[in-house]
Formats: C-alpha cells, structure tokens, sequence
C-alpha cells in the first residue's frame, strides 16, 4: 500500500537518498535544498510517499513561479523534481505522487503547473506541450517544456514567459 503525505522533518534525509539513487548525483539534491531555502518553496507541496507506512520511498516538489505576461505576473507552480527509488520505479508510485500533488495543489488554489519532462510520460497527466498555450520558457526544450490546467481554461487568457526562481538556476 502507497500512503502520499506531507514531508516533515523526519523525512530530510530519506529525501535526500530518494533523490540520489532515482537521478544518480547530486544536482536535484541541490536543486531541492534551494528551493526550501526560498521564498518559493511550498510546505504543503512537498510530498513524500511512504511503502506500505514505513520509509519514505518516493518524493514530489512544486514550487511557486510566475508567468510573465503584458498585463502583469500569474503565479503559477512547476513540478519538479519527482522521485522513486530504483527498486520502485514503474509501479505506480510517480504516478500517485503526481495525481496527489495536482490534486493539492488545485485545493490550495493553483490554476496551472509547468514540467520540464519526458514528453512521452506526461502527457498521460493532461500535460500539453507549453507552446500549444502560448507559453515559453528558458529552455531550448520543444515538446517536453509542457503545462497543464489545473482549473479549465486557465490560460485561455494567457501567453508569457514562465520566471523561474533563482532557486532553479536560470
């Protein structure tokens, strides 16, 4: 059984091993430990699902952003990173932290998300490439910079530019 729950302070160092062995390196630890220093970071969207209750085993992050557009800023939120122990991967357990996380985040109020992702796997999560809503970004990345509504015809209005925090490195 799969429980998704808030991380708490138990959890850091589980995190931390998540991330390490699901990207084998460093930079999405570093990448996470900056955004939690930030103005950016979303306690209730830092989630952590647990294996049958015991040890955290996969992990899932959405933090605030912006989209710039002529009329002004749309705060926004961009999923990244999520994370499931090798052992794990291809069971499902990405995609409960996914559905659960959107889920949050459209109960907080969030009206969209951006990923930066394989252009194969999200789409099955409502993900549109970003330029079929009139949406850039940073990255030289096509099809796998995509977006997805939280709320319908959220952007139907908008087309900017999404600024990431400083805490992303771009």
């Amino acid at each position: 059984m799969i429980e998704i729950r808030e991380e708490n302070a138990a959890d850091h160092g589980a995190i931390l091993k998540i991330l390490r062995e699901a990207f084998n390196g460093e930079d999405e630890v570093q990448l996470v430990n900056r955004i939690k220093d930030s103005e950016s970071f979303i306690p209730e969207l830092s989630l952590v699902a647990l294996h049958n209750r015991s040890e955290p085993v996969g992990y899932i992050l959405f933090t605030k952003i912006e989209i710039l557009t002529e009329k002004g800023r749309i705060p926004s939120l961009a999923l990244a990173p999520v994370a499931v122990v090798p052992e794990l991967q291809n069971e499902g357990v990405g995609n409960l932290l996914i559905k659960d996380g959107m889920m949050r985040a459209t109960s907080l109020g969030y009206r969209h998300v951006v990923v930066l992702g394989h252009k194969d796997y999200y789409p099955k999560f409502g993900f549109v490439p970003a330029s079929e809503k009139n949406i850039t970004g940073p990255f030289n990345a096509g099809d796998s910079f995509m977006v997805r509504e939280l709320k319908k015809d959220s952007l139907k209005e908008v087309n900017g530019e999404v600024v990431y925090p400083s805490a992303f490195g771009v």
